[in-house]
């Protein structure tokens, strides 16, 4: 064995240097794709397009649209117990596409190991 150097080029523990570069930079790729999920906006709707949600990549809600239609026609219990569901199903929506699309990205970069 040459003085100061590990057999096989590999550093204490079986670890080889070339193994710890590709985790820093995966791990560079995964902050920087978590980071552009984060911005990136999704949207879904419910009620036949009554309620339209619109959520961020980190899963906090921007913008909630309710057609002034459906705001009108409430004139019982029912009906805004009915707007009410349409407003969670949109926003549940919305933010399960942001978690898929979130899920998906990491996959594509990890080669599906997380």
């Amino acid at each position: 064995m040459a003085k100061g150097g590990f057999p096989g080029g590999r550093m204490g523990g079986g670890v080889n240097m070339n193994m710890i570069k590709q985790a820093q930079k995966m791990q560079q790729d995964m902050l920087r794709m978590q980071q552009e999920v984060e911005e990136r906006e999704f949207s879904a709707s419910a009620g036949g397009g009554m309620v339209t949600a619109t959520v961020n990549g980190k899963k906090e809600l921007l913008k909630l649209e309710i057609d002034p239609d459906a705001v009108i026609d409430i004139t019982e219990a029912e009906d805004v117990e009915m707007l009410s569901d349409a407003v969670m199903a949109a926003v549940n929506e919305a933010l399960n596409k942001a978690g898929a699309e979130m899920s998906s990205s990491m996959s594509r970069l990890t080669g599906g190991l997380f």
